[in-house]
C-alpha cells in the first residue's frame, strides 16, 4: 500500500474505533494501543476463528494462564540471558534505537537480526548510518544487548522478583506435569492459548506492528519424536502456498516457490510432517480471515536466525506498507523447553512410553559402601555417591575398565564441585542386574505455531481495504470477511417516522437476540448510512421501508412483510421476506449460503 493508503488506513482506525494510541490525553506512551468498539469485536473474532480452528477442530485442550510469573521459570526457559536485542545509544541526543533496525531501514540486508552486535555494528561503520532522530552519526558507538522483559516484584519487597511474561508459551510448558494427567499420558496432545504478553520494545514502530503489549495465540503439540503416525497431513496436502525457503533465500534474485504443502514435504523443503501440516492449516486460515494470499509467503528461518534448540522454522509473513513483516512461527522446538523445566524445576516432566512387549536390560547399578565413603571424603560423600550413581548411568564401562585394568589402580574418578575423586571399585558396589521393562520415560518434543493476533488484525484491515465509485461518488469500504467483520448487519429505517423506526428497532432487537453482531444507525440519508457501516467492514444491510409494515406506497416498493438486504462489496439489494431473515444472515455469516443465491 503506498504511504498515502498507509494514512488513510491509521486514520480510518482512529476515526472509525480500530485501534488509537493509549493515553493520549496524557501524551500517549509509544508501544501501547487501545482497541476501540471495532477493533475489540474485530479482534475478539480473529480469536475466536483462531480458536475454533487450532483448539476446537484439532481437539486440543485451552488454558489460561497468569501474565505474571516468578523469576525461576524466566532462569530455567532461558529468557534471563538471551532475550535481548541491539541496542545503539545516539551520541549527541541521547535517543536508544534497534541497531539492526537501522541498518534494515536503510541497507539491502533484510533479515540484520541474525547477523550479531559485531557485524551489525562493522554495516553502520561501513555505510555511515545515522541517527534516525537528529542524523548524528552511530558509527563507533557501542551495541549492548537489552533484556526486553518487564521485571516486577510479587508482593511487598524485591524478595520475589518476577516478569510480565514475553510469550505464553512458559505459561504451557511450567504447567506441563498437570496437562500430561489431563491427557491421560497419551501423546501427542496440544495445548493452546491466547493471551497478553509483553515485550519492553527499544524503539516501537510502525502502529501496531511493532508494540510492546501485544496479544499471542499459540499452540504447544507435544509428540513422542519416534512415533512414525504423525499428522493427516492428506487433509491439508493440496493446499497451494509460496514456500520461500533458504535456498531461494540465498539465491540471487530468488523467489518463493508456489507448491502444494504435500509436496513440499515430499521434497523436502519442509521437512518435519508436523510442520508441513500447520503450514497448511494456517495458509487456509488467513485465507479465511482475509489476508490477501498473492501478498503472503512462508520464509524458511536462515542459520544465522534459527535459536539453538529448533531443528527447523518457519514464518508467515506478509507484504504490509511495501514491507514483508512476520504474522507467526512455526518451530520444531524439540525437547528443549521441557528439558529445562525438568531439571530446574522438582517436578517431572517426562512421559512413560509403553512398549509393545515388555523387554529385559542390563541395569548397572551401584550401591556403595558408605562406612567407606564418610571416613574418606567426609562432607562430600553423600554427593560423591550421587556422582557414582551418574556415572553408572552414563558410563558403566569405566567401573569394569577400572576393576579388569592390570595396570590400574582399580579406581573410577567422579567429579564433584569442580573437584576430582577417586573410589576404588570394590567400595562402589557396582553391579550389572538384568530387569524386566515395559516401558519408559521420555521427554516429548514440542511443536509450535504461534501467532501474532494483533499483526494479523493489522494486516486484514490493510489487505481488506478498497477504494472505488458508487454513482459517481468515492466509498472507502473494508472487504472484511463476515466471520470476522466487527458487525455482521446494519439496520435501518428508510426514514423515523411512520412507525418504520419502532419497526426497525424491533428487526434489530430479534437480530441481536439470535446472536448477530447488529449496528442500528437512522441518522442521515440512506446512502450515507450504507457507506459508514461499508466503512467499518459491516457485510450486510437491512433497511425496513413502508412494504414492511404493510404500507407500500407502490407497487414497485415489494411485497409486504419483506425487508431490502444489501451486500457490501457489489452493493447489490434483494427483497427478503422478514421472517427468513434471521436464518438468512446466519447462513451468510457462516458462509453457508452465497448471496448470489438469494
Amino acid at each position: 500500500m503506498s504511504e498515502e493508503g498507509d494514512y488513510d488506513l491509521a486514520e480510518l482506525a482512529k476515526r472509525r474505533g480500530f485501534f488509537l494510541q493509549s493515553a493520549g490525553a496524557y501524551g500517549g506512551v509509544s508501544g501501547f494501543y487501545t482497541f476501540g468498539p471495532q477493533g475489540a469485536s474485530l479482534k475478539d473474532n480473529i480469536e475466536n476463528v483462531w480458536r475454533e480452528r487450532f483448539t476446537v477442530r484439532e481437539g486440543n485442550m485451552e488454558i489460561d494462564a497468569p501474565t505474571v510469573m516468578p523469576e525461576p521459570v524466566f532462569e530455567a526457559s532461558g529468557h534471563l540471558d538471551g532475550f535481548d536485542d541491539m541496542l545503539v545509544e545516539c551520541p549527541e541526543c541521547g535517543e536508544s534505537h534497534r541497531a539492526d533496525h537501522i541498518v534494515e531501514d536503510n541497507t539491502d540486508y533484510e533479515e540484520a537480526e541474525g547477523l550479531g552486535p559485531e557485524r551489525v555494528g562493522e554495516i553502520i561503520a561501513e555505510y555511515e548510518l545515522v541517527c534516525p532522530n537528529c542524523g548524528t552519526g552511530l558509527a563507533g558507538q557501542a551495541i549492548e544487548d537489552f533484556n526486553l522483559m518487564f521485571e516486577t516484584n510479587i508482593g511487598p519487597g524485591s524478595s520475589s522478583p518476577g516478569y510480565l511474561r514475553p510469550e505464553t508459551a512458559q505459561g504451557i510448558f511450567v504447567e506441563f506435569p498437570q496437562l500430561k494427567e489431563y491427557a491421560r499420558n497419551q501423546l501427542p496432545f496440544g495445548v493452546t492459548q491466547i493471551g497478553r504478553a509483553y515485550r519492553n520494545e527499544i524503539s516501537p514502530r510502525k502502529s501496531l506492528l511493532r508494540v510492546r503489549e501485544f496479544t499471542q495465540a499459540e499452540l504447544e503439540l507435544f509428540v513422542d519424536p519416534e512415533d512414525g503416525e504423525g499428522p493427516d497431513l492428506a487433509s491439508v496436502a493440496d493446499v497451494v502456498a509460496p514456500f520461500y525457503g533458504v535456498d531461494q533465500q540465498e539465491q540471487d534474485g530468488g523467489e518463493p516457490l508456489e507448491l502444494p504443502v504435500g509436496e513440499a514435504h515430499e521434497r523436502g523443503l519442509v521437512a518435519d510432517p508436523w510442520i508441513a501440516y500447520y503450514l497448511g492449516v494456517a495458509a487456509e486460515w488467513y485465507e479465511s480471515i482475509g489476508v490477501d494470499m498473492d501478498r503472503f509467503r512462508f520464509r524458511q528461518h536462515l542459520s544465522g536466525e534459527r535459536a539453538h534448540y529448533a531443528a527447523d522454522c518457519w514464518d508467515a509473513e506478509a507484504e504490509v506498507d511495501g514491507d514483508w513483516i512476520e504474522l507467526a512461527g512455526f518451530a520444531y522446538r524439540s525437547d528443549y523447553d521441557l528439558s529445562k523445566h525438568d531439571e530446574y524445576s522438582d517436578e517431572d516432566y517426562t512421559v512413560f512410553r509403553q512398549y509393545d512387549e515388555p523387554v529385559t536390560v542390563e541395569q548397572p547399578t551401584v550401591d556403595p559402601d558408605m562406612s567407606y565413603l564418610g571416613p574418606e571424603f567426609g562432607g562430600a560423600a553423600g554427593d560423591v555417591a550421587d556422582a557414582l550413581e551418574d556415572l553408572a548411568a552414563e558410563d558403566p564401562d569405566a567401573f569394569r575398565d577400572a576393576a579388569e585394568d592390570p595396570e590400574g589402580d582399580g579406581t573410577v574418578t567422579v567429579e564433584v564441585g569442580g573437584d576430582s575423586h577417586e573410589v576404588p571399585v570394590e567400595q562402589t558396589g557396582f553391579a550389572v542386574e538384568e530387569v524386566t521393562e515395559s516401558g519408559e520415560h521420555i521427554l516429548p518434543h514440542v511443536v509450535e505455531p504461534s501467532l501474532g493476533i494483533d499483526r494479523a488484525l493489522y494486516t486484514v484491515l490493510d489487505h481488506c481495504y478498497r477504494e472505488d465509485e458508487i454513482d459517481g461518488e468515492e466509498r472507502t469500504f473494508l472487504e472484511l470477511p463476515a466471520a470476522v467483520a466487527p458487525t455482521t448487519v446494519g439496520v435501518f429505517p428508510l426514514m423515523d417516522r411512520d412507525g418504520l423506526g419502532e419497526r426497525a428497532r424491533e428487526v434489530a432487537a430479534d437480530l441481536r437476540e439470535r446472536g448477530l453482531s447488529v449496528a442500528y444507525d437512522d441518522s442521515g440519508a440512506i446512502g450515507r448510512r450504507y457507506r459508514r457501516q461499508d466503512e467499518v467492514g459491516t457485510p450486510f444491510c437491512v433497511t425496513v421501508d413502508y412494504a414492511t409494515i404493510g404500507e407500500a406506497r407502490d407497487e414497485d416498493e415489494g411485497e409486504p412483510g419483506t425487508v431490502t438486504v444489501r451486500e457490501r462489496d457489489t452493493t447489490a439489494q434483494r427483497r427478503l421476506p422478514i421472517d427468513e431473515l434471521p436464518e438468512t444472515l446466519e447462513a451468510l455469516r457462516d458462509g453457508d449460503l452465497a448471496f448470489d443465491e438469494l
